[in-house]
């Protein structure tokens, strides 16, 4: 094997053996940095009950379903302001603030309209997914190259025609940077929301009840699973975007 393949492996191995060294320490730092023995306990402890696995999947499911919606909704919104004068001098103001406001300030008060279940869980996500993908999708539609608009014209295109056949295809990569930057938010405050709205099943809910019983190790594999499956959703994600945009010269 290539010596430069290990190179990313190098990092994680001196943080590991950082994290092992500070958990003998003392009491303190063994309650602080959980030896890796007894994260590797707690793993095992979880994949044999099965609930790392059953909150897990919730986790997943509700990024997932809320990733959809988002996108959805984002690329309806993208194309409204990108295509439409009206629509994008009523909905741009608005939309601009609110994207501002971060997404884990937004739970209080979806809390108070629709408590701590699963609407308001996907509410969030949905939110989280949408703004990534609005934005990209409507700076890709006003990007697309004249002389795409010019060839749709000439061949007298419907609206429909125009956007299905020439102005989609022709921002399909900035749109797929704004749902891989989606699914990144969207995975983010899926386990955020089940930290602060601690009902039902989900990784973010096992970390909050792993804390009330002080069981760090716990709470270290829920960490420790959180940025694993990040990375491979986002991998997995940049692998299909590049096929699917391998039709293109510059991907």
């Amino acid at each position: 094997m290539n010596l430069k393949n290990l190179r990313g492996v190098v990092l994680p191995l001196l943080l590991l053996g950082a994290w092992e060294y500070a958990s003998r320490q003392g009491a303190a730092g063994a309650y602080a940095f959980v030896p890796l023995a007894e994260v590797g306990s707690a793993l095992s402890e979880l994949l044999g009950s099965g609930e790392l696995l059953v909150n897990l999947w919730a986790s997943l499911l509700r990024t997932c379903t809320g990733l959809a919606i988002g996108i959805v909704t984002g690329l309806a919104l993208g194309a409204l302001m990108a295509l439409s004068a009206p629509a994008n001098r009523l909905i741009a103001p608005l939309f601009h603030a609110l994207r501002q406001v971060p997404m884990l300030g937004w739970i209080p008060l979806i809390a108070l309209w629709l408590g701590n279940g699963e609407g308001a869980k996907l509410l969030i996500v949905s939110l989280a997914a949408t703004y990534p993908v609005a934005l990209n999708s409507c700076e890709s539609l006003r990007q697309v190259e004249g002389q795409h608009r010019e060839a749709a014209r000439v061949l007298m295109l419907s609206h429909g025609q125009q956007l299905r056949l020439i102005l989609l295809p022709a921002a399909l990569p900035g749109i797929a940077t704004g749902v891989l930057q989606a699914l990144a938010f969207a995975w983010v405050t899926s386990v955020g929301s089940e930290l602060f709205l601690s009902s039902g099943a989900g990784l973010g809910s096992l970390m909050m009840n792993a804390e009330a019983a002080a069981r760090m190790e716990i709470i270290v594999v829920c960490v420790l699973c959180i940025g694993l499956c990040g990375y491979l959703m986002s991998w997995l994600c940049s692998r299909l975007a590049r096929r699917l945009l391998r039709w293109r010269p510059n991907h």
